[in-house]
This record gives structure tokens, C-alpha cells and sequence, in this order.
């Protein structure tokens, strides 16, 4: 299976460009695990090495949470961050796969620290994030000092993300991932993992699912179907088919079992994932509900016990104090994917 992280739909979307002050008063399901992996895998050392404190403790993932959630809240945007479960079996390829990625990046790592070459070291780093159960703990109870609620999925935080937009309990799903959008998620924020970067553009990209399956005249079936054929985290996809080639037959309409058989997939041994997509493990959540922050429980976790500096750690929370009320979102009904011939 692919090792890669997310779906490759880049080629057939268009997002639109909104301020994050535009999504003031909205709430989004964060991938509590991709904005983790992203915090480790970008705030490092010159040399790749992770910000560490004074008894050599991993802080960099505390760094992110807290200037990434308060700048969110100060701005009025509402982060519900949902963590994942235990992954289904179907994915044990890939994470297989990427164990080994993170292998040879450690690898390549230490060979470039070795030859003084400090730009290798920091790109090969990245690579080599690995997220412990501590450092999950420890972001939950950072969000708690934050006043920000978060969720256990009993699986794919992608999937309880989705589940919970489609729901109307966030306006949307935040992720650098398309997957979303197959699990059904209405809309798709990206751009959490760009934002404060020098050159990044100050705005989120949106993606509304309904206007993607007219832009593209397709199915929400259809559109999982292109997701098959490119290949998920539970799937190797078809040989020789990326997003556009995938597109143009989609847009035949030839039918589920039609459409794999066309590419040599056999549709039985397909149907376990595309189930996994259209029934995922998920779980019914209470509404979320933000508090002010906890001032003394945030310089406990961060000043006490692990260095940060008191004066940065009350601004950043005099940021999420600043923050704007809560817009109601409509409640609806679970969005589900359209069948071939309905």
C-alpha cells in the first residue's frame, strides 16, 4: 500500500481563498494527528533536531498547539480538535510502510549531521516525526487549559471529523488531507499547516464537497470511486491511474463493478474499503462546548513543568481570551454517498 499520507486530489480541486477572519465565529473538526505530525515535522532546530526542555523532553508539538489554537481563537475560528482511535486493519499496510520511511529518513538524518550538511538534516527530520501516546496526553491537556474541547474517534479522526460536520456540529473538517471529503465531510478546510509561514498565503482553502461533485460531475460514489483507483491508506489503487486519468472514467457513469473491471480491480475485493469510506467506525458526540481558558492549569503544563516563558504563555492566552461568540451552525442530516443508478 501507499505509504504516502493523504489522497492526491491537488489536480482536480479549486478551493476558495477565504481570510481566516472570514471563518470568525465558525467551528472546525481538526485532524488532531496530522496538526501533531505537522508540528513535529516543521518546528525544529537549524540542524532537524525537535525543541526539546531543560530534561530533554519533546516540546515541539506543545509549541504548535498552543500559538496555532490561540491564533485560531483570537480570530474567532473555533478548533475542535478530534484525535484518532485504533486504526482498521486494512491500514496496516501503509503504516507498515511508513515505518520504513521513517527508517531511512533517521538514516539519511544522521549521515547529513555527520557531513555538517544542515539543510539535508532539517529536510530528512522531517520525516522522521513519530507521535507518542505522552505527547497525545499531553496536547489533550494542554487543549483543557485552552478551553478547547476535543474528541476520541474510536477510529479515523478523519472520519469522526467528517461524521461531525456532516452532522452540523462543526461547520467543517480541518485537515492538509482530501481524505475527508470521501468519508463525506460537506466541507474541507486546509491551510492550518501554512499558517505564520514566510511566502504562505494569509487564507484558508475551502472546499465544499456539493459544489466539488458539480465542478467535477460526479457522484459522492463516483468520487470515492476516483479515491479507489488513485489508491487510499487502505488500497494500492489501479497501476498507471492518477487523479485526472481516474476523473475521465468516473465521468463515463459505467457503474461501480463496470468501472473496476475496467481497470483490472476486482470490485469484491474493493467492497471492505469503499465500506470502510461510506460506514466508518464513528461515534455520537455532545455538541461542542469552549470555556474560558484555565490560566493556572496552561502554566503548570507549559512553565512549570516544562520551561516555556510566563510572559509568552499569557499572551498567547490573552489572544484566545480576545475570541469572538460562536455562530450556530444549522443543524441537517448526515450527509451520505450517492449509489451508482439512484
Amino acid at each position: 500500500m501507499n505509504a504516502a499520507v493523504g489522497l492526491p486530489l491537488r489536480d482536480l480541486v479549486t478551493p476558495e481563498e477565504l481570510p481566516w477572519e472570514a471563518l470568525a465565529g465558525r467551528s472546525l473538526a481538526v485532524d488532531g494527528y496530522n496538526a501533531l505530525y505537522q508540528f513535529l515535522a516543521t518546528i525544529r532546530q537549524q540542524d532537524g533536531r525537535l525543541f526539546t526542555d531543560a530534561e530533554g523532553r519533546v516540546t515541539s508539538h506543545l509549541i504548535g498547539l498552543l500559538y496555532r489554537t490561540t491564533a485560531l481563537l483570537g480570530e474567532g475560528v473555533r478548533p475542535v480538535w478530534v484525535f484518532d482511535g485504533a486504526p482498521p486493519a486494512l491500514k496496516s499496510g501503509t503504516l507498515a510502510g511508513r515505518f520504513r520511511v521513517k527508517q531511512r529518513a533517521e538514516e539519511r538524518w544522521q549521515e547529513a549531521v555527520a557531513a555538517g550538511d544542515l539543510e539535508a538534516a532539517r529536510r530528512h527530520a522531517a520525516a522522521t516525526s513519530r507521535l507518542t501516546r505522552e505527547m497525545v496526553a499531553e496536547a489533550r491537556t494542554l487543549l483543557d487549559a485552552l478551553g478547547v474541547p476535543h474528541v476520541q474517534a474510536p477510529s479515523e479522526g478523519e472520519a469522526q471529523a467528517a461524521f461531525m460536520a456532516a452532522r452540523g456540529q462543526v461547520w467543517a473538517s480541518a485537515s492538509e488531507d482530501y481524505d475527508v471529503l470521501l468519508f463525506g465531510s460537506p466541507r474541507l478546510v486546509r491551510g492550518l499547516a501554512a499558517r505564520g509561514k514566510k511566502g504562505a498565503t494569509p487564507a484558508a482553502q475551502v472546499i465544499d464537497r456539493g459544489k466539488l461533485l458539480e465542478q467535477l460531475g460526479v457522484s459522492g460514489e463516483e468520487l470515492l470511486l476516483i479515491g479507489l483507483l488513485i489508491g487510499t491508506d487502505y488500497n494500492d489503487g489501479a497501476a498507471g491511474y492518477g487523479p485526472k486519468k481516474a476523473l475521465k472514467l468516473a465521468r463515463e457513469h459505467l457503474g461501480w463493478d463496470a468501472s473496476l473491471a475496467r481497470v483490472g480491480l476486482d470490485p469484491h475485493e474493493l467492497e471492505p474499503v469503499a465500506e470502510l469510506f461510506r460506514h466508518p467506525a464513528v461515534t455520537e458526540v455532545p455538541d461542542p462546548a469552549f470555556s474560558p481558558p484555565n490560566e493556572a492549569l496552561a502554566l503548570r503544563v507549559l512553565v512549570d513543568q516544562h520551561g516555556f516563558s510566563p510572559e509568552r504563555v499569557q499572551g498567547a492566552l490573552r489572544r484566545a481570551r480576545a475570541a469572538p461568540p460562536v455562530v450556530a451552525v444549522p443543524r441537517g442530516h448526515q450527509a451520505k454517498l450517492e449509489g451508482f443508478g439512484e
